[in-house]
């Protein structure tokens, strides 16, 4: 792994509508008319005051942070790499990383066509015709590169272009090297599960035995005579996972050894190189609730413990720790006071200082200057709805507000963090990328995506309005409405409710909300009233408002968003008997328990992709949240759709993909038994061979389409 911070903010490319005051589902799904632009693939140079970017003409071009002038281009498309979709870049920038014709794999996860580009001999050379590649990786010192094919790790000399495996026991379904199984992917968002020393002499990697897992078999139709089935490993509830390992391979003396450390654990979460001879290495027990961290010598096979945390309820993983040159120690983020905070450790494990405290979230940790004095993060200190990035000194005492704005603030730093590239924006506003410096202060916009903000800014909508109120038990939620331009208080609306609602997740957010906020404005055009609530469990507002929800996944959410609807339904504009809801994954199994558990309230509800019993999905992050079935015998049936499907009443649309290697299609296969079981009518749609997302051609177009005319139709 390259030594550096990586830019990546999306790209969604701007097209050219006719101004008009109408919004239309053309426009929104098939013409992409608002659609704001984004700054493409921005990767910060070693020496902190350069980055390169893909410049307009699809050239990688390198540029100066201070002056925005262009400093020299890297590399032109052309000869065997005509077009390309993303990049890396090696420690002096001699080698680029090319990926062509990538192919994905799971959600994130994918296999690609990669080429080396030498930028001294000014040519390309393919990884490998053996096939695609998964997840390359150029060594930070050397000319080596490695890569994961058929389940092996392989390493390539670039000077003599020889490569060879690392490992030789890879094989579908059974031995895994290198990548992540399908569920630390999703739940634990390992993509890459081997790292380079910072010396480029070893790769750690961790070894997945997945041979005992139970598989899932998913068939795909794909227009032939009989369906393939898709057959890959899935651990549901109470089911075995992969056994983990980790193994260090000597690049010089080509020997692999297993990193020893405590073994009493069943995940590995994270590992991390400290230096050329020490790995720090995460462990997680089956429920969650337990994390050691442990630093391992490779040299001296030895290790200490670093860290150990345990939790009444459970712990979640992220990436927002930091290990420090120099022996500095560590940055660790913990909830232990009630919020997530950041806390300064040594090697030896023994706590130096908790850097930040207050009643707000610490959102992300980005990094510490080069002197190591100052640390910068992003947190929700002055609105659970909002975000700004700060600086604070290690020892605590100097606090800034970097992005005062009012909206939501994110920041990719450079090396050294010196400068960083704002991403900010607020719920009626498309994003705007600007260049700061370190003290905050704004050099330049890269990008203001006027023309988006022009667009929306002729339509004839309302901007949406902040909500807060109390549910039946008396906590204050947070929610948002938006009317219709031509709102008039003595006329009853109909509402419909947008929900996801999962643990840490929030909806109300003061900050651009994509197609979706499109699509909400164009139903308020017509009539309608949408409104989001931030049930409790949701994130940005400390530990225990989150974690109510353990053990009992659904249950407070469902009553929250029941108060909602109760709560609108008392407003005098509101007409309380045509109250629908819509919500997509966790979203879906939100809607799916309000339109049955909340029969009375909701007039219709769209459940696209929905869990209808938890027992049915992952155990990562089901037993995580809920326990498992032995600890927890009751929690799963009781609050799960299929066991309330007697009690519909209002108008239930049944959206799913076929092809959901995440929730799978099994899900909405037992709500459709447990409705027909019980004589209710209802709706249901498929769509073959599409997965969690529900993309590709005109599908969103199509989905939303019927999602349109349903709910003028039902409300």
């Amino acid at each position: 792994m390259m030594k550096r911070f990586i830019f990546s903010f999306t790209v969604l490319i701007s097209f050219t509508a006719t101004a008009q005051d109408k919004i239309t589902l053309e426009d929104i799904w098939t013409n992409r008319a608002y659609y704001p632009k984004g700054v493409d693939e921005i990767r910060s140079s070693l020496d902190g005051k350069t980055f390169t970017m893909i410049a307009e003409d699809g050239s990688i071009t390198k540029y100066d942070f201070a002056s925005g002038n262009k400093v020299s281009t890297l590399f032109t498309p052309g000869g065997n790499v005509a077009a390309f979709d993303t990049y890396e870049l090696n420690a002096d920038e001699s080698k680029i990383l090319l990926a062509t014709n990538i192919e994905p794999i799971y959600r994130h996860s994918y296999a690609a066509n990669f080429y080396v580009y030498d930028s001294n001999k000014k040519t390309s050379v393919s990884v490998s015709v053996k096939g695609k590649q998964i997840y390359p990786s150029l060594a930070p010192v050397g000319d080596m590169l490695a890569y994961v094919q058929d389940n092996n790790i392989w390493i390539k000399d670039l000077l003599s272009g020889k490569d060879q495996p690392i490992t030789s026991d890879g094989k579908k379904n059974e031995i895994i090297n290198g990548l992540p199984d399908w569920v630390y992917e999703e739940e634990f968002a390992m993509l890459q599960a081997y790292q380079w020393s910072p010396d480029g002499k070893k790769i750690a990697y961790i070894k997945f035995n997945e041979k005992d897992v139970p598989s899932f078999t998913m068939p795909l139709y794909k227009g032939g005579l009989y369906p393939k089935n898709n057959v890959f490993k899935y651990p549901k509830v109470g089911e075995k996972n992969s056994v983990v390992s980790l193994w260090v391979y000597d690049i010089h003396t080509a020997e692999t050894k297993q990193v020893e450390f405590d073994r009493s654990f069943e995940y590995i979460p994270r590992f991390h190189w400290v230096d050329e001879n020490r790995v720090a290495v995460f462990t997680m027990n089956r429920l969650q609730n337990e994390l050691n961290i442990y630093l391992c010598d490779i040299k001296a096979k030895s290790y200490n413990t670093l860290l150990s945390e345990k939790s009444s309820t459970y712990i979640e993983t992220t990436d927002d720790y930091k290990f420090l040159a120099a022996d500095k120690g560590f940055l660790w983020t913990s909830e232990r006071d009630g919020y997530r905070h950041i806390y300064h450790y040594d090697y030896t494990g023994k706590l130096i200082r908790q850097v930040t405290k207050g009643n707000w979230d610490v959102t992300s940790l980005y990094g510490v200057d080069g002197n190591m004095k100052t640390i910068f993060y992003q947190s929700a200190e002055v609105s659970p709805m909002d975000r700004h990035v700060y600086s604070m000194t290690l020892d605590g005492k100097t606090k800034k507000n970097l992005t005062p704005k009012a909206g939501t603030s994110e920041a990719k730093f450079s090396e050294g963090c010196k400068y960083f590239v704002s991403n900010w924006s607020d719920i009626s506003t498309p994003p705007v990328f600007s260049v700061c410096d370190a003290t905050g202060k704004i050099i330049r916009e890269l990008e203001a995506n006027k023309e988006a903000l022009e667009k929306m800014n002729k339509l004839s909508i309302a901007n949406p309005e902040f909500i807060k109120f109390d549910n039946d038990e008396k906590v204050s939620l947070n929610g948002y409405m938006i009317k219709p331009k031509s709102f008039d208080a003595n006329k009853k609306y109909p509402v419909l409710m947008y929900v996801y609602g999962g643990p840490g997740s929030q909806t109300v957010e003061n900050q651009w909300g994509g197609t979706n906020y499109v699509w909400f404005q164009m139903l308020a055009q017509q009539g309608y009233i949408v409104v989001s609530v931030d049930n409790r469990g949701t994130g940005a507002r400390g530990r225990d408002f989150r974690t109510v929800t353990y053990k009992q996944l659904g249950k407070v959410e469902t009553d929250d968003q029941m108060s909602a609807a109760k709560w609108l339904g008392q407003q005098p504009y509101v007409d309380k008997g045509r109250i629908g809801i819509f919500g997509w994954s966790y979203g879906g199994y939100m809607s799916s328990l309000c339109i049955t558990r909340g029969a009375d309230l909701f007039k219709m509800a769209i459940a696209v992709a929905p869990v209808t019993n938890w027992k049915f999905y992952d155990n990562i992050y089901t037993e995580r949240y809920m326990g498992t079935v032995e600890t927890n015998p009751t929690g799963y049936d009781d609050n799960a759709p299929i066991q309330f499907a007697k009690n519909l009443k209002g108008k239930y649309l049944l959206i799913h993909g076929t092809a959901d290697d995440n929730v799978h299609w099994q899900n909405s296969a037992e709500m459709i038994n447990a409705l027909v079981k019980a004589n209710k009518q209802f709706d249901q749609f498929s769509y073959p061979d599409r997965n969690h997302g529900i993309g590709g051609g005109i599908t969103r177009f199509h989905l939303y389409t019927m999602m349109t005319n349903y709910i003028k139709a039902n409300l």
